[in-house]
């Protein structure tokens, strides 16, 4: 596992682009019949990525529990969402098994002992992406298809950011402890993302970038509202957002990509909004 402490902005401002991009950003999350993950000491939330092919694979294979999190198993004092961004697969939790297609996603709640992954094809993958935060109590878990996700239209063709959020793992849709996933997919001819953009003290977030075309890259931008950064990022890599951060992007083509959030509460209109003249 790997781990990332915590940044200061100040230090941030003075990072070289490799510095920048070794605190970050999260590359490679995915290879054959493994589980990747990075450990943020930011809120303490976690990412990861798992491609099982050949095997069914244990969520904690190759993490060391009691040494990461002090805890017997992984779920014991967390909570995770899960997308799968491949091809057919399944999840088990405890007991129960559910078949993920597409841009479907599960909320595996506080307490879960067992998550085992695996593809219906090894030919064509499952390519599971999934963001954890600590939880103090558990609820249910429950799977949200793409098709129920509750869809909120923003943004248009004119101001090149017309775009749908699709909350999954939200307070509309289902509770959980504090954390928030979605998906926002960009029409073809819009590049823009969380335009106007925004921070949120009170919480933090990871973007994950997808569907991006083969040869074309996002330019995440960070950093404080007056000394912001970018980081060239490309398809299925994520970066990490602290709350002093700004996050938003733009790409040489349109693509998707799924956010995750955790911090102090579920409000997700709870942002301080910036004008783009106040962006330095």
């Amino acid at each position: 596992m790997d781990i990332r402490y915590s940044a200061n902005q100040k230090d941030v401002k003075r990072y070289t682009t490799e510095e920048l991009r070794n605190e970050f950003l999260i590359t490679d999350l995915y290879a054959p019949n493994e589980v990747h993950a990075v450990y943020s000491h930011v809120d303490r939330m976690v990412t990861m990525g798992c491609m099982p092919t050949t095997e069914q694979v244990p969520i904690d294979k190759g993490i060391d529990c009691w040494k990461n999190f002090g805890t017997n198993f992984f779920l014991e004092r967390r909570e995770i969402g899960i997308f799968n961004i491949g091809g057919p697969g399944k999840i088990t939790a405890d007991d129960e098994t559910f078949s993920m297609g597409y841009k479907d996603c599960l909320y595996i709640t506080k307490g879960t002992k067992k998550v085992l992954f695996s593809s219906d094809d090894p030919a064509n993958p499952a390519k599971f992406y999934m963001v954890s935060a600590p939880a103090h109590t558990s609820y249910k878990t429950t799977f949200i298809s793409i098709e129920d996700a509750a869809k909120r239209p923003l943004g248009s063709q004119a101001t090149c950011n017309k775009r749908t959020i699709n909350q999954f793992i939200h307070p509309d849709v289902l509770k959980t402890c504090q954390l928030s996933m979605g998906m926002t997919v960009l029409e073809e001819g819009s590049i823009w993302n969380t335009m106007p953009c925004h921070t949120h003290e009170r919480r933090m977030e990871v973007y994950m970038y997808f569907e991006v075309p083969e040869d074309n890259v996002v330019f995440h931008m960070m950093g404080e509202p007056t000394e912001t950064r970018h980081i060239v990022m490309k398809n299925e890599e994520a970066v990490i957002s602290p709350s002093w951060s700004i996050h938003a992007g733009a790409g040489t083509s349109n693509y998707t990509f799924i956010w995750a959030m955790g911090g102090e509460n579920l409000a997700f209109d709870d942002m301080d909004n910036l004008k783009n003249t106040e962006l330095k």
